[in-house]
């Protein structure tokens, strides 16, 4: 397989974009390639003016495996280091618009990982969620740890990260890892539905929701208050807001120009 074929790129309209992993050879295990093309995938598209949200999926039996243990097996940690991964989650991390994880199957490791790094996630009802990289003598190490202890509870991320355990997805939408449960082999389309509804809002509000929320969480309740204060006096200033409060005025619907 061709590098370029690691990451298939779709439009299934002209304001969002669907990233979808390719090695079903090896179960969409992530490697160091896969990482980088769907790093610069995103920040590409994230610079485009027409796109308004961004889904990324797996196949409908698997999301992704976890990380490729063929390139790790032998590294020593000065290479681990130097491979440093977490310069490609966080470009997807800081993505500024929109990203929506389709989960069918496994979600594992580095997979679920990938999927922790989305705004919204939508599982498949058989989807088996997880972080096992203990059983292979390691730690979650692309922001595993962080994330799913901020969502579901310190005391439930241990017994999960230190057993290595999965979990279905009925438990993660339990848990608040998820946002959404959607019939097995429809967490895809369901994704686009949800693209579909933010892409015809306004979005700078979007954008700045998203800034708000996450910024807030690592914020002190006042400062984080203060944050939501001044984005939603800074959205009188655009022409999104004056549009979409006279179209509410005038019964019809709006047009965001996302000015």
């Amino acid at each position: 397989m061709t590098a370029p074929d690691l990451l298939l790129i779709e439009r299934p309209s002209h304001d969002i974009v669907v990233f979808r992993l390719n090695r079903p050879e090896v179960r969409n295990a992530l490697n160091l390639a896969v990482r980088i093309q769907l790093a610069e995938a995103i920040t590409r598209f994230v610079a485009d003016p027409d796109i308004r949200c961004l889904i990324v999926t797996g196949s409908d039996k698997v999301f992704a495996s976890g990380a490729d243990l063929a390139e790790m097996a032998e590294a020593t940690s000065a290479e681990i280091a130097a491979r440093n991964v977490q310069q490609y989650w966080r470009a997807i991390g800081d993505c500024q618009k929109p990203l929506i994880a389709a989960v069918e199957g496994y979600a594992l490791g580095g997979g679920l990982e990938l999927a922790l790094c989305a705004d919204i996630i939508v599982a498949g009802e058989s989807a088996r969620l997880g972080l096992p990289e203990v059983k292979v003598g390691i730690l979650p190490g692309g922001g595993g740890t962080q994330r799913l202890a901020r969502l579901a509870g310190s005391k439930r991320a241990m017994l999960l990260l230190m057993t290595g355990r999965m979990f279905s997805a009925p438990e993660a939408l339990a848990m608040g890892v998820i946002s959404e449960v959607a019939p097995t082999g429809q967490a895809l389309p369901r994704a686009l539905d949800i693209a579909r509804e933010i892409a015809a809002l306004a979005p700078i509000a979007i954008k700045e929701i998203k800034h708000v929320v996450k910024a807030g969480l690592d914020a002190p309740l006042d400062a984080a208050l203060l944050l939501e204060q001044k984005a939603y006096e800074g959205l009188y200033d655009t022409s999104d807001q004056k549009e979409g409060m006279r179209a509410f005025l005038e019964k019809r619907k709006p047009k965001f120009e996302g000015k």
